[in-house]
């Protein structure tokens, strides 16, 4: 009986058992995509700085980025914890990518104005939302630290190895052809511009302070580490990044609470003055830092393009030009000049040039934003965390870094941009952690009688 039960049963059990297998592997799937988020938004960020610029559909960022906003949209319908979707920063950002998308949503299909202004609003207001809902333990913001650690190396030794001459360690090797970017004769990064090798060396070099105070790194690591950042800076060959770096470093040296941190960041600086004494020592090197110094002509090309930059926006003051609109408009604004297009190397300018005084003030409003994100309360849980009271200390260093450099270069680099905001995103989440245990630690005030 029971085996005349089995025999006729035996379809349905089949399909049953088809079924269930199903929705197991559906819920696996589910379960790693909801844990897969901190490592999708690093393996994002290592694209974004990895990539080959002469790829014309950018494949693997966007792939990376796109498998990214899947995993972080399944945890978050997933996930117990829901943060809020709208956060102080939100409205600008947002203002923002309205108006870029409106000012090309007309337009005919250019892939790289569309690659522009993912770089520069789409991604980190994703970015900025995911880290919020991502980095909420201190094992995941450990791996970001870790991340940015292991970058910082490979920064330090890419811009040693220009330095020496070394430059068949160089990797990967697009870095070296002289037909990609800007400066080949400068020590650059994967990002192919000096500045924005620069700008990533001094941002990530302060988190590496922020690591060896809090002892996550040591030793003779340590060490190496931070002796090669102002060397690596120095490497750059950049005045602005020079400037930056000297500013942020007197920052924390003059102006920092932390005595173990200022005691760091003096060594550096010394670290940062004997490599330059000792590059000064060499002919070539010394000729090549007095070039550098007194060289005149991109100083004479900011200022007209910057003339020409202010006559577009009186032309169109309110809502600007739109995106990528401005290196073609600005070669027939800019008199001495033959080049058909012509760069503003100003994030604040272009910004005032494609969306107007609208788009600067969004603009100034979300930079705020990220500033009042340093000032948030610390939970008493996270006092030794990587987000404790110190890193709150470096956050307005960090943004000033990423805001003196936004002068002398426009901030489309995505793996820029992806650092800062993903730290902002950071600070966000411990926001809502700090909120929502103030409001369970209030006490009843009213209470219903016994």
């Amino acid at each position: 009986m029971s085996t005349a039960l089995l025999r006729t049963d035996g379809p349905a059990s089949g399909t049953t058992s088809i079924a269930a297998r199903s929705v197991g592997m559906a819920l696996h799937g589910i379960q790693a995509l909801m844990v897969a988020p901190c490592w999708l938004l690093l393996a994002a960020l290592t694209a974004m700085l990895l990539r080959h610029p002469d790829v014309d559909f950018y494949e693997i960022d966007r792939v990376a980025f796109g498998l990214l906003v899947l995993s972080a949209a399944v945890r978050y319908l997933f996930s117990r914890y829901h943060p809020p979707l709208i956060e102080r920063a939100t409205c600008p950002m947002l203002g923002l990518a309205l108006l870029a998308i409106m000012s090309v949503a007309g337009e005919p299909y250019d892939n790289q104005t569309w690659s522009l202004l993912a770089a520069k609003f789409i991604v980190p207001f994703a970015l900025f939302h995911i880290a919020a809902l991502v980095f909420r333990s201190e094992a995941r913001l450990r791996y970001f630290e870790i991340f940015s650690l292991i970058v910082l190396a490979y920064l330090c030794f890419t811009s040693i190895a220009f330095l020496v001459g070394a430059k068949q360690l160089i990797f990967p090797r697009y870095i070296l052809d002289e037909s990609l970017g800007y400066h080949a004769d400068l020590a650059r990064g994967p990002l192919l511009q000096a500045v924005a090798n620069g700008v990533s060396l001094n941002l990530l070099g302060i988190l590496a302070l922020h690591a060896f105070l809090r002892k996550r790194v040591r030793g003779l690591l340590a060490i190496l580490l931070l002796a090669s950042l102002p060397v690596a800076i120095l490497a750059t060959m950049t005045r602005a990044v020079w400037l930056s770096f000297a500013a942020s470093m007197g920052y924390l040296i003059f102006r920092s609470q932390n005595r173990r941190l200022r005691v760091i960041a003096a060594a550096v600086a010394i670290t940062g003055l004997l490599g330059l004494l000792i590059t000064l020592s060499i002919d070539g090197q010394r000729r090549a830092f007095s070039d550098r110094l007194t060289e005149s002509g991109p100083v004479d090309f900011r200022r007209a393009v910057y003339t020409g930059g202010w006559q577009m926006f009186l032309e169109k003051p309110i809502f600007g030009w739109g995106v990528n609109q401005m290196p073609a408009e600005l070669a027939r604004h800019v008199s001495g000049y033959k080049e058909k297009e012509l760069f503003p190397h100003n994030t604040y300018l272009e910004i005032l040039v494609e969306h107007g005084a609208f788009g600067l003030a969004l603009y100034l409003w979300l930079m705020w934003e990220l500033f009042r994100l340093g000032r948030n309360r610390v939970p008493a849980a996270e006092r030794s965390s990587f987000l404790n009271q110190h890193f709150h200390a470096i956050w307005p260093v960090l943004l000033g870094v990423y805001w003196a450099n936004a002068m002398v270069v426009v901030m489309n680099y995505q793996f820029v941009n992806g650092i800062v905001f993903t730290m902002a995103g950071m600070l966000a989440a411990q926001r809502h952690q700090s909120e929502r245990d103030a409001h369970a630690n209030l006490p009843m005030l009213h209470r219903s009688p016994a």
